[in-house]
Parts: structure tokens; C-alpha cells; sequence
């Protein structure tokens, strides 16, 4: 029986919204491993970043995952790029079901230009160079994210779709 999910993809791609709603629907707690790892360590992720640089934000990340991997019947919201680093993306396979929520470039392009603020790895970026930034990031995660037991089009899934696929 599967004890847990995580949904993973690029920022934008919908993981937080999708796991409230699957949450809600599998009457499981929903968490997102950003918001965890802000309340575990009482900073915010721009601040982590400011102060720990990248390379100290995943070590935090990578053992917040292994915590949220003792958790049952959750629903996590990975962050983008949490399957990329150390060997998370087995973590999690081997831990729960693993959902990969996949857009283009251009619809994450729309949906990431209005909240570039809270996010640091987009913050100061043009539209032209945003786009940029999701396709060369896309092609060096999509090794990572292709290991997703399920590839669910970010476009057309609904919240039956994603239960279904947990189900089967």
C-alpha cells in the first residue's frame, strides 16, 4: 500500500496546488517541502540562500526529505530541484510513488514571470531570460525528473487522474 506521494517537476509546474487538491481528496496531509524546511529551520528559502549559499540549501533539503520519508499518508511537494541532487530521486522511489508533473518551457515561462519575487533562482530575470533559464534548467533536470514512476501532463491532468495513478 503506498504510504506516500511526491510530486516533483519545475517550479510553477503545480506540485503545491496539485498536492492541496490530492490531499484533500485522499484525505492525507499535505506538505511542501519548501514551507518545511522554512518552519524547521525558521528562515525563509531567499534567506537560506542568501546565507548558506546553494550547495548549503540541498544538504538541508536533502535531509528534510529523508525526515518527510518516515512520514504516512502524505501527499510532498518536492522542490524543483530536489530530485537532482545526492541520490533524492531514489529516496523517494523508493519511499512512495513518485508524480512528475511536466510543462513546457513556455507555460512555466507564463506562470513563473508574475511571482518571480519568491523565488530565488528567477528573481531578477527578463521575460527573454527567464525563458532561457527554464529550457537549459529543463534539459539538465529532465534526466532526473524521466525517473518519475508517473509522467503526468501538467496541462491536461486533473486530481482523478493523479488518485488514479496513485491507486494503480
Amino acid at each position: 500500500m503506498v504510504k506516500r506521494v511526491y510530486l516533483i517537476g519545475f517550479m510553477g509546474s503545480g506540485k503545491s496546488t496539485m498536492g492541496r487538491w490530492l490531499s484533500d481528496e485522499m484525505g492525507w496531509t499535505f506538505v511542501d517541502m519548501d514551507h518545511f524546511i522554512e518552519n524547521k529551520y525558521h528562515k525563509t528559502i531567499t534567506q537560506i540562500f542568501e546565507e548558506k549559499g546553494e550547495d548549503g540549501f540541498r544538504e538541508m533539503e536533502a535531509r528534510c526529505l529523508r525526515e518527510i520519508g518516515d512520514f504516512e499518508k502524505v501527499i510532498v511537494g518536492a522542490g524543483g530541484g530536489t530530485p537532482c541532487y545526492f541520490d533524492n530521486m531514489d529516496v523517494m522511489n523508493a519511499t512512495g510513488v513518485t508524480i512528475y508533473i511536466k510543462l513546457t518551457p513556455e507555460v512555466l515561462n507564463d506562470r513563473l514571470k508574475g511571482a518571480k519575487a519568491q523565488r530565488p533562482l528567477v528573481a531578477n530575470k527578463s521575460k527573454e531570460e527567464l525563458l532561457a533559464f527554464i529550457s537549459e534548467k529543463l534539459k539538465e533536470r529532465e534526466p532526473f525528473y524521466s525517473k518519475a514512476q508517473v509522467i503526468a501532463d501538467g496541462s491536461t491532468w486533473e486530481v482523478t487522474d493523479f488518485v488514479k495513478a496513485i491507486q494503480d
